[in-house]
């Protein structure tokens, strides 16, 4: 190689040696961009949230599920309002509460809804209790519903979005205009205003997963002739009866004090014609 090539090779050397770290040094500001705002779409977002998804399920024991159980029982009771306060009062030996009760018709047609919620370890003992307050159980069903995979998502969106708010909160420190701060602030309560969504969702899951639901309908005890006789019935029959009774008498009267001048003009001659008969047969005697 000549001593002109040589030259030239230690000065290439010697520039590749300057404009690689710089080059280096430039990339290594380079800040990496916040998560998008929820709703949009990045290659960023989904990887982050399928990573927090995988953390969370790996966080959740496999034991703790998420049910959440309803149930439906239809009671023969001889007394609605009694058996509407004894349901309050298992409720709340259990640990529940009740959540609304009615009571519609009277006497023989009078009947009761009452729902509670109980905690889901007592759901089954619940229903053991309620059916020893019945004569009779016409109808009784359960149904249930695994949330766990919802739950465990909800809880992931909820990292995540609490993830970027952070990330919003550092960059909008760092916002030297009113227009960058404007943008960031706007994201901001997008991102604020998913994570009170998602919270108030995983809160219902976790409340109504741990307190169980169950609708009591209460109808009174049918008689087991169909047709049971009672007194106070019959003497309520015999009253309207009487009172009917009385309301024609009344119109037969009425009527008759209307029609008055006919019948008694018809009744005047008839009299009349009879008077005459007998006379006219004295007078020949």
């Amino acid at each position: 190689m000549s001593k002109a090539s040589k030259v030239l090779a230690a000065v290439a050397l010697l520039i590749l040696a300057v404009i690689v770290p710089a080059c280096s040094k430039q990339t290594s500001k380079v800040v990496p961009a916040p998560p998008l705002p929820p709703g949009e779409s990045g290659s960023f977002a989904t990887v982050s949230m399928e990573q927090q998804r995988a953390d969370v399920s790996e966080s959740t024991p496999t034991t703790d599920r998420k049910i959440i159980r309803n149930g439906y029982i239809t009671l023969e009771v001889n007394d609605i309002a009694t058996a509407l306060d004894e349901v309050a009062r298992i409720a709340q030996a259990l640990g529940g509460y009740v959540v609304s009760s009615s009571k519609q018709g009277e006497e023989n047609t009078e009947r009761g809804t009452i729902s509670i919620r109980v905690p889901a370890e007592r759901f089954d003992e619940a229903f053991v209790r309620l059916r020893q307050l019945a004569v009779k159980v016409p109808f009784e069903s359960t149904e249930s519903r695994d949330v766990t995979e919802e739950y465990t998502d909800l809880k992931a969106q909820l990292r995540n979005l609490e993830a970027t708010e952070s990330q919003y909160l550092e960059l909008l420190k760092k916002a030297q205009t009113v227009e960058d701060t404007l943008k960031v602030y706007n994201a901001l309560s997008n991102v604020r205003g998913e994570i009170e969504r998602v919270k108030g969702r995983i809160q219902y899951l976790e409340r109504t997963s741990d307190m169980a639901l169950i609708q009591v309908n209460l109808q009174k005890t049918r008689p087991i002739s169909g047709t049971g006789w009672s007194a106070l019935q019959t003497l309520k029959s015999a009253a309207r009866g009487l009172v009917i009774a009385g309301k024609v008498l009344a119109d037969l009267v009425i009527w008759l004090i209307v029609f008055s001048p006919i019948w008694g003009a018809i009744l005047a001659i008839v009299l009349w014609l009879r008077r005459r008969k007998v006379t006219g047969k004295a007078v020949k005697t």
